[in-house]
């Protein structure tokens, strides 16, 4: 199994032409993030094979400039913001590690997907695709990664993420689960202190597999 199959049997099961029509649209006569040829981003950079964790946004960040494909993460050289802000403290937390910049592709080829359940959002307009027909297309996505696959660690941040632990075969997989970074509910305590990293790697050396590198890699973010 690897991605391309994924697509086609979701894409055989599932009419995409409204969704299509729609972004179609909407890339013509607005602003979107992200762009069109960084839609699949988190897929291109983590194959089928080497996912060890995957990470669920709930959709791209709606600033300029910021969203390129990959859950949590802006391009190299934005502002962090405040929800990877969060993650990063907690990251130094748990395993001692500072990073600097908001890309996370390093973490992307060390075999974390890092998925929102919304892959597109109009410019400034939060979760304005919801709906439109992305969630079944990252739904089969979850549920393809928990039938075909083992020991993989699926880290549910917030109410809307925990929902998809259905999708998962928990005899098989580790889910993790815990309050959302955002400062909102990070600060109210539940995210903090619950080290999400360091859990993460001490299940892939329990089941033989190599922990994932959290640590900030300049050389695997290239492209």
């Amino acid at each position: 199994m690897n991605w391309s199959e994924c697509f086609r049997t979701i894409k055989n099961e599932y009419d995409f032409s409204e969704m299509d029509n729609i972004l179609e649209e909407k890339y013509s006569t607005g602003t979107v993030f992200p762009k069109r040829d960084e839609i699949y981003r988190a897929f291109q950079l983590t194959p089928f094979e080497d996912v060890k964790a995957v990470i669920l946004g709930q959709d791209p960040y709606h600033g300029e400039n910021q969203a390129y494909g990959l859950a949590f993460s802006v391009r190299p050289g934005i502002t962090i913001p405040p929800s990877l802000r969060n993650m990063y403290k907690e990251l130094e937390n748990d395993l001692g590690i500072t990073r600097t910049d908001g890309d996370l592709s390093d973490w992307a080829r060390e075999g974390v997907l890092l998925l929102n359940t919304v892959l597109t959002v109009d410019a400034h307009q939060a979760n304005s695709h919801r709906g439109i027909g992305w969630e079944y297309f990252t739904d089969r996505i979850i549920e393809m990664l928990s039938e075909h696959r083992e020991n993989i660690v699926f880290i549910l941040w917030g109410n809307p993420a925990k929902k998809k632990i259905k999708l998962i075969d928990t005899s098989k997989h580790k889910v993790i689960t815990g309050v959302h970074p955002s400062p909102l509910a990070a600060n109210r305590g539940g995210f903090f202190g619950t080290s999400p990293f360091s859990m993460t790697n001490k299940y892939l050396e329990s089941v033989g597999k190599t922990p994932i590198d959290w640590s900030e890699n300049f050389e695997k973010k290239g492209d």
